[in-house]
């Protein structure tokens, strides 16, 4: 019998193999843009969303253990997707559109879809709402650097 933590970790791993899709041309535009003087921790930018991903499956495993057959369970399941999909989506989006403004939208919307599901899931498990809080935390400063950015860069906007 699969698992549920084997399809979380299935589909984590799909979702985010989806962010691939960016070119070579995708990469030189985003690396050409200028950076605000704070940011000086970009190194570790893919450390930070790894550990946030990690706690977002936790998450989700545990929602899925208290209750795998329930509607409830399967709605829950879907707003993780999303959240997944929009938060991945981030970068393959922004650089093909070369639009820091969609890159903002898109970071903006992650962090509302993740407000709604830690609420939901709040009613469900304490710890399952508080594995969420790693993206609440860092997703507010991904979005506020792609609003600086934009505000360096405005041609780029």
């Amino acid at each position: 019998m699969i698992k549920s933590w084997m399809v979380i970790g299935g589909i984590v791993l799909v979702v985010a193999l989806a962010a691939n899709l960016i070119t070579p041309s995708d990469r030189q535009w985003f690396k050409r843009l200028q950076r605000p003087r704070w940011l000086t921790f970009e190194a570790a930018i893919p450390i930070i969303w790894t550990v946030v991903f990690i706690c977002g499956a936790w998450s989700a495993y545990i929602i899925w253990e208290r209750n795998p057959n329930a509607n409830t369970t399967w709605v829950l399941m879907g707003l993780y997707l999303l959240l997944e999909i929009v938060t991945i989506a981030y970068t393959p989006v922004m650089f093909k559109l070369r639009s820091l403004q969609v890159g903002t939208l898109i970071g903006g919307t992650g962090f509302s879809i993740c407000i709604i599901l830690a609420i939901t899931v709040l009613t469900v498990s304490g710890w399952a709402a508080l594995l969420l809080v790693p993206y609440l935390l860092w997703s507010p400063i991904g979005t506020y650097t792609t609003w600086q950015m934009m505000q360096i860069n405005p041609q780029d906007a």
